[in-house]
């Protein structure tokens, strides 16, 4: 693993309300981890005054009452729970889940595979293997409700986003670059390279819990066929299925 370089973790403000707790300042798995078991162990002090946590690829945003929780107070708070423990090599949060999504890889459901596997070197049937073997972590949502940020692929996979934009992929697109997917919320532009297409709904605003996938849930998009991906399309979860990770 690559670690972070020494001037991290960093606290920033953000805003008059919020701390930004960085754990690098690009994606790595150790950064990702820590990210997301300091908001956990965050979320488990309970302090009073804290209104919101949400985690992002390295980072951790604390939002609070500056009212009720004075800035420097909270900054103590957080400086003291930082020097606990090495963030970077942290035991993930409890209650994740790993899921298995059925996906239809290239065809003209995913035009974009034949140009993503030569960019890694791969036939399309080696991309197909490669891709639908891994199994990735959703370290961060964000973009659109839901949607997921799911890494990190092989090295192999560190292919450039597109100098052009794709203008619109459908709901349910599952698009890679430098080794990440993200899998599409809604239908939008991209400069992704769409090389799957899956039938899930990843925001469900009537649901118990509306939004599907959890920052450090595991994936992995399991290769189908058009016809059983179509017969899918009537489930929210788009024949989704998921284990709780012990």
């Amino acid at each position: 693993m690559t670690y972070p370089t020494p001037e991290f973790p960093m606290i920033r403000t953000g805003g008059v309300d919020g701390l930004l707790i960085s754990f690098g300042d690009k994606l790595s798995e150790p950064a990702n981890r820590a990210a997301l078991a300091f908001r956990a162990a965050v979320e488990a002090e309970g302090w009073d005054g804290v209104e919101e946590t949400s985690s992002t690829l390295v980072s951790c945003f604390v939002r609070f009452d500056p009212l009720h929780l004075p800035h420097d107070v909270l900054q103590a708070k957080v400086e003291t729970l930082l020097k606990r423990r090495n963030w970077f090599d942290a035991v993930l949060p409890e209650g994740r889940r790993f899921w298995r999504i059925p996906t239809v890889y290239g065809t003209d459901l995913a035009p974009q595979l034949a140009q993503a596997a030569a960019a890694a070197g791969m036939s399309e049937a080696e991309a197909v293997t490669s891709l639908s073997d891994a199994r990735v972590r959703v370290q961060a949502l964000g973009f659109s409700p839901g949607q997921p940020y799911l890494g990190e692929l092989p090295e192999v996979w560190d292919i450039p986003r597109q100098s052009q934009l794709t203008d619109r992929v459908p709901q349910g697109a599952l698009v890679v670059a430098i080794r990440q997917f993200v899998l599409f919320g809604v239908s939008a532009p991209t400069g992704w390279q769409h090389v799957g297409q899956t039938a899930i709904n990843l925001f469900q605003p009537k649901a118990d819990e509306p939004i599907l996938l959890r920052p450090g849930d595991e994936v992995q998009f399991i290769a189908t066929d058009a016809a059983s991906l179509n017969n899918m399309r009537s489930d929210p979860d788009g024949g989704a299925t998921y284990e709780m990770i012990k």
